[in-house]
């Protein structure tokens, strides 16, 4: 081993009660003769912990088949290769439910006439949740209710903040069955649901007053039909009332009443309560199939043997035994990995395993690399593979003795087998022509053309190029930089500089065909930037002046990159491109591209075109990039239309990364695209990776999503891998799986690091198995199903109508909310919504994917800004993706300025914002302070140092730095949301009541969508719907 003296921390340096007497906390890798349930795991007697009436069906008669839950009759057929397999055909659908058809109904309840939304009203207004478990308290021992109290006893939630002033503490109603979703005392493991009653007639049911401060931000009227145009398709109306509900509220109803937002599942309870019970702690990883802490829950990780949550999340975390419970409840299995993830500086960084000539252990048949779940035999000569049960011989150089529970004596010496996760010196065997890489190399590829100088973009990008080669990426141990640097400009033709150390003067050869490129120079062209610093200092001087007096406005694209590749290819090294481009690529060369931006396939089936590449060139381009290990990251500054679904798609297929700035003004945009360029210099990252998922049998990887490139079926392929992407990795059975041995994932990725040495990356993870559907429910990782279900519909763009996407989508959600409630929740009345306590939130973020302007076009949103976020989305981690989809909204005028922790977050819609209030809104990729018309003036003077509401300039990206608490805080917690996010975030500043409110208002997720889409409590009653209906 490279790394002197590895000691494990605690709890493996300590000596522990039982450590040695009893088997290791992995599972049951240990003595086989513990083959009991894993440590901590106590099965539930019952599908609920105890025997609930109407249990499980699987003992009984036999369960439904794939026909009966099949994805409108998309499983019915076996194992389909696509998620999204096109329109189903109608008479598919089980005759135990009414036919769904989509052409009639959209899935997608929209601005519909006021006269079905004050019948939505007259449905909602007795909807009501109680939370309840079969884990509490008998009967009789619950907090007395008041006489009227229904059935279910709801526990107290814990005192909310109050919407006006969001420090206040509001004290709880009475426990009734209206105020829930409150937190649950037990501990998390515990099975808990949600549910939510249908209607019941209007006297019926006794209404609580409103809570203080649950009024509508006053003066701030909400939002009433003028919602633009509808959505083309069918409308989905509620003919009648809900099933099983009172027909006689299908009319207008007596009393307008509205579901109380608050009584509907909150993301940001759900959040709050994961910080309370989980936040601070160390969350040691030495149990299978444990669920982890929500991304969103700062927590220290501790390896003891399976990998970090920072680098691999899964939808679940105890996946079904067979594939026919799989397709019962139609929840994916899948795993989102982010093999380079950033770990945190009080967290260990992995270990460097360096085995010689010899190279990693591995497992004769599968090829697995030594890990936690080799299990040693006959006195420790031989191993049993953990993923295929492969016996083998342990090689002489590794032999280690037992000791009396069957462990190596060097167990905790050893990371590859008392880790999750650690690294491996590659021997040259892993090296392409089986000899030692080129450390890699940058270029740095400059649009100079007519726009880009005049407005002072070039002499930006070779100003601060200056700075940040100051900081190229090198090894820990290393003085300098191995990265070589190289310099292309081009406009339409293409400039290459020789900045050789020994030159006075930088010199440049220009290519004029474009049609053949080739590089014209070697020698002087990728240079160690130490060492011609003066040269390129000359450079990055002279280039502005160079090109300042053309007026060649036409560019080329494709040949830009082809010229990097080239030039990488020529080095014989892996490297990365940084294009600065902000044109459509119109002039004649391969690549050249058309305005093809065309509002009118908009809500058609022609509306995919938009979304994938003109030309096959870049296709082919991205190909080739990924063979010779180039990796292509661009930057654009596009004015008009550049066809992004073009452009970017080598820096996806390549493991690069895209940003965009619209209309770029150099005083307002400049510091976002500066920090993105250091940032993007500086991260951590691999080059020429290649990824291989191995798991143990009875299942495998079937479908993988990012920014990868793929020639077979199961080598992922990448250019590069950075520390902010993610691949997430979809899995069937291909047989059953077994309770006691559970189910065992590795990810393996080859790279070669900036250093230039060629390694492999392990991470081992071990999931549980179970053939009780609420074992599976109840390990359900929300945030990591959103992420997939994200990858999988904008992948499914390309190919499918968007409305049939969205039809598919829907009715997903409502098949695994309606297999839970039909096989694992107590038996209650037909018209309750039943929610899994793991998937509480599931609907509001669902909602919030199926407004997302790329699978729901809106006019103001052009068609590049679709493909842009589509092609971001495509390689987010869980993280990234769950602030995207469910922005983070702060109210900033209760500020603590003596704390440095955040405020408590508010929930996104209208109705939580105040007047007098001044809220910060995050999603990742926008920042926006909204300013209410009445804000306290000593704030505006404290964070804008401007008197009055009136004096302030919404023209401002960074607040000014004025020296006092307030604004001190503020530009604190703005920097603390950004640190941890991939791309900088523009600030906009928004007043209430003005024009640029609303772009702002797309981000109030829990709302009526301005150009259709619909708000949380009209998807809810959707989704119930589609139950019901399932379920009839």
């Amino acid at each position: 081993m490279s790394q002197q003296g590895y000691v494990a921390t605690p709890p493996y340096s300590q000596s522990q009660p039982g450590i040695g007497l009893s088997p290791p906390h992995y599972g049951h890798y240990g003595d086989p003769s513990h083959a009991g349930s894993p440590p901590g795991m106590m099965k539930p007697a019952g599908p609920l912990g105890a025997a609930a009436p109407g249990g499980m069906l699987p003992q009984g008669p036999s369960p439904p088949g794939p026909h009966q839950f099949g994805q409108n009759g998309a499983h019915a057929q076996g194992h389909l290769p696509q998620r999204f397999p096109g329109p189903p055909p109608v008479n598919s659908a089980a005759p135990s439910y009414a036919p769904y058809s989509p052409s009639t109904q959209s899935s997608y309840p929209s601005p519909a006439s006021t006269a079905s939304v004050t019948q939505l009203a007259s449905q909602l207004n007795a909807m009501h949740i109680n939370s309840y478990g079969t884990g509490m308290a008998p009967p009789g021992q619950g907090p007395p209710g008041p006489p009227s109290a229904p059935l279910f006893q709801g526990l107290p939630r814990p005192p909310q903040p109050s919407i006006m002033q969001p420090g206040s503490q509001v004290l709880p109603p009475p426990p009734t069955a209206l105020n829930g979703p409150g937190a649950s005392p037990l501990p998390p493991s515990t099975h808990r649901q949600d549910a939510l009653p249908g209607p019941a007639p209007l006297n019926a049911q006794y209404q609580p007053p409103p809570l203080p401060g649950q009024t509508l931000g006053t003066g701030y009227s909400p939002q009433q039909a003028s919602y633009g145009p509808q959505m083309a398709g069918g409308q989905l109306s509620y003919p009648g009332g809900f099933p099983g509900g009172p027909a006689q509220m299908a009319g207008p109803p007596q009393l307008q009443k509205k579901l109380d937002p608050d009584s509907i599942p909150s993301p940001i309870q759900v959040i709050e309560n994961d910080r309370a019970t989980r936040g601070g702690q160390v969350y040691a990883t030495n149990s299978r199939g444990q669920v982890p802490p929500l991304v969103t829950t700062d927590c220290v990780i501790q390896d003891q043997g399976n990998a970090s949550p920072r680098y691999i999340r899964c939808t679940t975390y105890c996946f079904p035994c067979t594939s026919d419970m799989a397709k019962q409840a139609q929840i994916p299995l899948a795993a989102v990995i982010k093999p380079f993830a950033t770990i945190p500086s009080n967290e260990t960084p992995l270990y460097l395993v360096n085995h010689g000539e010899n190279g990693p252990v591995r497992c004769n048949r599968c090829k697995a690399y030594m890990c936690p779940f080799m299990q040693f035999i006959e006195g420790g000569r031989r191993y049993q593979c953990g993923f295929c049960n492969c016996v083998n011989d342990v090689p002489p150089f590794y032999f280690q003795h037992l000791d009396h529970i069957g462990r190596r004596l060097d167990h905790y010496e050893k990371p590859e087998l008392s880790l999750g996760s650690y690294e491996y010196v590659a021997t040259l065997d892993y090296c392409r022509k089986n000899k030692p890489p080129n450390p890699p190399a940058f270029i740095f590829m400059i649009d100079v053309s007519y726009s880009n100088i005049k407005n002072g973009l070039v002499k930006l990008i070779c100003e601060e190029l200056k700075t940040v080669l100051e900081k190229l990426p090198k090894e820990e141990q290393e003085e300098t930089s191995a990265i070589r640097v190289g310099f292309i400009t081009y406009n339409k033709v293409l400039h290459f500089f020789n900045v050789k150390s020994n030159l006075a003067q930088p010199q440049m050869m220009v290519v004029t065909d474009v049609g053949e490129v080739f590089v014209p120079l070697l020698d002087g062209f990728l240079v160690n930037y130490q060492e011609s610093q003066s040269v390129i200092h000359n450079l990055l001087d002279q280039i502005p002046e160079m090109f300042a007096d053309s007026n060649e406005n036409e560019t080329v694209f494709a040949p830009v990159i082809q010229a990097g590749m080239e030039a990488l290819k020529a080095a014989d090294c892996p490297g990365k491109l940084f294009i600065f481009h902000s044109s459509l690529p119109t002039a004649e060369a391969p690549g050249k591209l058309k305005n093809r931006d065309d509002k009118k396939l908009i809500n058609t089936d022609k509306e995919k075109i938009l979304f994938q590449p003109q030309t096959n060139v870049y296709d082919s381009l991205a190909k080739d990039c990924v063979a010779h290990g180039c990796c292509v990251t661009l930057f654009l500054f596009p004015s008009q239309y550049v066809d992004v679904a073009s452009l970017g798609l080598v820096p996806q297929l390549t493991g690069g990364t895209l940003y965009k700035y619209n209309n770029f003004q150099m005083h307002m945009d400049s510091q976002q695209f500066l920090n993105d360029l250091r940032n993007d210099i500086e991260k951590k990252i691999g080059f020429d990776a290649i990824m291989r998922i191995r798991t143990s049998t009875g299942f495998r990887a079937t479908d993988f999503f990012g920014g990868i490139f793929m020639n077979n079926t199961t080598d992922v392929e990448m250019a590069a891998i950075d520390c902010d992407k993610a691949v997430t990795v979809e899995f069937k059975h291909d047989d059953k799986l077994a309770e006691d041995s559970g189910a065992l994932i590795q990810c393996a990725v080859l790279y070669t690091t900036i250093g230039g040495q060629r390694r492999l990356r392990i991470h081992n993870l071990s999931l549980n198995c179970s053939s009780q559907l609420a074992d599976l429910y109840k390990s359900c990782e929300t945030d990591a199903l959103i992420n997939f279900f994200a990858k999988s519909a904008f992948k499914a763009v390309l190919h499918q109508p968007l409305k049939v996407i969205r039809e598919i989508l829907v009715n997903q959600t409502a098949h695994m909310l309606a297999c839970y409630r039909k096989n694992c929740a107590s038996p209650s009345a037909a018209s309750q919504l039943i929610l899994p306590d793991s998937m509480k939130v599931l609907p509001v973020y669902m909602n919030c994917l199926l407004k997302n302007c790329v699978l729901l076009s809106r006019p103001e949103i052009s068609t590049d800004e679709r493909a842009y976020q589509r092609q971001l989305v495509m390689t987010m981690g869980v993280a990234d993706s769950q602030l995207f989809f469910y922005p983070q909204l702060l109210p900033i005028h209760t500020l603590d300025v003596k704390s440095t922790a955040l405020p408590t977050a508010i929930r996104c819609s209208e109705s939580r914002l105040s007047e007098e209030g001044i809220f910060l809104l995050a999603n990742g990729l926008n920042m926006f302070l909204w300013l209410g018309v009445s804000s306290p003036p000593e704030l505006i003077q404290g964070i804008f140092n401007v008197p009055s509401f009136a004096h302030i300039n919404t023209d401002m990206t960074t607040l000014p730095e004025v020296g006092n608490p307030y604004s001190q805080t503020l530009r604190m917690i703005m920097s603390i949301i950004q640190q941890k996010r991939p791309y900088s975030m523009k600030l906009t500043i928004v007043k209430q009541r003005e024009q640029p409110e609303m772009v702002f208002r797309q981000f109030l997720v829990e709302d009526k969508g301005l150009y259709g889409g619909s708000s949380y409590v009209d998807f809810l009653c959707c989704v119930h719907k589609e139950i019901c209906q399932l379920l009839n």
